[in-house]
């Protein structure tokens, strides 16, 4: 079975997909991601002594500013109104993990945005601790869950 990729035209061109025509309704994603880093640079963000300053909120900060602006950042998604952004930042052994839940109504997903949310606010603590840690390393982004919309209900098993 052939599927047809939405973004891909009749003429094989890419385009935004038309969702005029699709039900408003309540969803949300959660994506997820890591930041490896070292000993002494998490320790340093968690007693808060940071040279350029709090590590965790800046990248709070960032991450909803991000979520925001994905629509200027991703070619093809639509610009939706959020209802919520929400990014969380926790401390783990090897690094910061990074969650975020991304709330619309609208007639579109919230998944880019949610990525976007994690993406900016991990590439924000990089920033901000590349000079203590110029190895520092993001990884596994991903979408957790999402709901809402013909799909429904998605959860990362």
């Amino acid at each position: 079975m052939s599927e047809k990729l939405s973004h891909i035209n009749d003429e094989g061109n890419a385009h935004m997909v038309d969702v005029s025509d699709r039900d408003i309704t309540q969803r949300s994603a959660s994506a997820s991601g890591k930041v490896l880093l070292s000993k002494s640079v998490l320790s340093l963000i968690a007693e808060g002594k940071a040279p350029k300053g709090d590590v965790l909120a800046t990248a709070r900060i960032a991450g909803i500013m991000g979520a925001k602006k994905t629509a200027e950042l991703i070619p093809l998604c639509h610009p939706i109104s959020i209802s919520s952004v929400n990014v969380d930042l926790e401390i783990a052994d090897d690094g910061v993990k990074i969650y975020s839940t991304v709330k619309i109504s609208d007639r579109t997903g919230v998944e880019m945005e949610a990525l976007t949310a994690v993406s900016i606010a991990a590439l924000t603590i990089i920033d901000m601790t590349k000079a203590l840690d110029p190895g520092a390393t993001i990884e596994h982004i991903q979408v957790d869950e999402k709901d809402g919309g013909r799909n429904g209900h998605w959860k990362r098993t």
